[in-house]
């Protein structure tokens, strides 16, 4: 997984077809997408239950590139080694969902994915800077965890600053919520390369009907581009 950090499109399957994942899965690559964004929740951490390791595995086959997944879990770590089993990629932890937070990144990484670190809207960034030589992702909630479809939180001076503080360390910085072609040229612009976009790409199509969610990627990479003036 070669760094780079150009604008990256990550469609969240929280909001796709939950009878179709497979095909969901490669419509959204073949449209476009960069990664396919897996958001993981317990009904515990967060106020709702969608997927585990198995689901992950179930889906393994039908991504090509990068499986990213957003554990919303307390506690992570022993489900660390059944996600990385099952395929993923990147294994992003919550700051908030434990006390040992060092030892879950190291654990994500000895099992062979990348590292990331998700902070919610309400979390500084007095935290992350101890951890920023442990990690390959911050994931920066701009809404709270549990539900799709929810309203964008600005995160601008929070990611600029983050950006700040990652340097030239080779970090991608994501943002999880309420994006859309509106709220992406907010976040590109103030450093974050990876959007994950659930409702916003796959709205108006489906399995059978996928050149929306192509028309939707485009939108969205376009109006973060344009932010930053570059283009694909």
């Amino acid at each position: 997984m070669n760094f780079s950090r150009a604008i990256k499109i990550a469609p969240s399957i929280l909001a796709a077809d939950f009878a179709n994942f497979g095909a969901e899965c490669r419509a959204v690559e073949d449209q476009g997408a960069d990664w396919v964004h897996v958001d993981v929740m317990d009904g515990h951490f967060v106020p709702n239950i969608t997927f585990g390791p198995a689901t992950c595995a179930a889906i393994r086959p039908h991504i090509r590139g990068i499986m990213d997944v957003h554990l919303m879990i307390a506690p992570v770590d022993p489900y660390i080694e059944g996600f990385a089993k099952a395929g993923a990629d990147i294994i992003s932890a919550h700051i908030e969902a434990g006390p040992h937070i060092h030892r879950t990144l190291q654990a994500i990484r000895a099992s062979g994915a990348k590292a990331g670190l998700a902070i919610n809207p309400g979390t500084g960034l007095d935290g992350v800077e101890n951890l920023l030589d442990m990690i390959d992702l911050v994931c920066v909630m701009t809404v709270n965890p549990g539900f799709g479809g929810q309203k964008f939180i600005d995160m601008s001076d929070k990611v600029r600053r983050l950006r700040a503080l990652i340097g030239t360390r080779p970090i991608h910085i994501e943002i999880d919520g309420g994006i859309t072609p509106e709220t992406a040229p907010l976040m590109a612009r103030a450093g974050a390369d990876v959007l994950v976009a659930g409702s916003a790409v796959f709205k108006g199509g489906s399995v059978t009907d996928v050149a929306s969610y192509g028309a939707n990627i485009r939108a969205i990479r376009a109006a973060a581009e344009a932010a930053i003036g570059t283009t694909t």
